[in-house]
């Protein structure tokens, strides 16, 4: 199996602290795929992350890894404007560093893609406001034929859609108190 771990990791403050949360989810068994969280604060460098972790853990940070017939993609994501408003100066320049940074995972993914594979992107927050609003995100997943994205992030009784679809593009919130701890299958 493939475990897909979209952020939030450890509450560790340093990457001594997240380690023993970084090595229980490399135990899961098979190959797991990780992206940050906004609480990972232990994440410093990914070059440290991946030094760290088993070789089953593949660590994304812009940028892309093929496990099998399936590409994976992904960054942190940032906070998404409800319809009719400004996201505040600071959040604004973070989405939109956010937004590059998904365009250079997206790019790395076109690299190793084939006829066969099937492309994930993987982010902490989600790609949409509440509405479910196209965005800068969703119209790159649309323009580079994702499959499917998996992020998480929500908490609370915030959504009622677990999964939906836009376009071609399926969507997969997994955020651990949504799904009740439990693995979704996406595949």
């Amino acid at each position: 199996d493939i475990v897909i771990v979209a952020g939030d990791l450890s509450w560790g403050m340093t990457m001594e602290e997240a380690m023993p949360d970084l090595l229980k989810i490399a135990s899961f068994g098979g190959k797991i795929v990780i992206c940050k969280g906004n609480h990972d604060y232990w994440w410093k460098s990914v070059s440290k992350v991946r030094e760290a972790l088993p070789k089953n853990v593949y660590v994304l940070q812009n940028d892309a890894a093929r496990i099998e017939d399936y590409v994976f993609c992904g960054t942190r994501g940032w906070r998404q404007p409800e319809r009719g408003k400004m996201l505040p100066e600071e959040d604004e320049k973070i989405l939109l560093r956010e937004q590059q940074r998904m365009t250079l995972a997206l790019e790395s993914a076109k690299k190793m893609e084939d006829e066969k594979s099937r492309l994930i992107a993987v982010m902490h927050y989600p790609p949409t406001n509440a509405r479910l609003d196209d965005s800068e995100f969703t119209k790159m997943f649309a323009e580079s034929g994702v499959n499917a994205v998996i992020f998480g992030l929500l908490h609370g009784k915030t959504r009622k859609l677990l999964q939906y679809k836009k376009g071609k593009t399926n969507y997969y919130l997994t955020s651990c108190d949504q799904v009740g701890n439990r693995l979704v299958r996406i595949y």
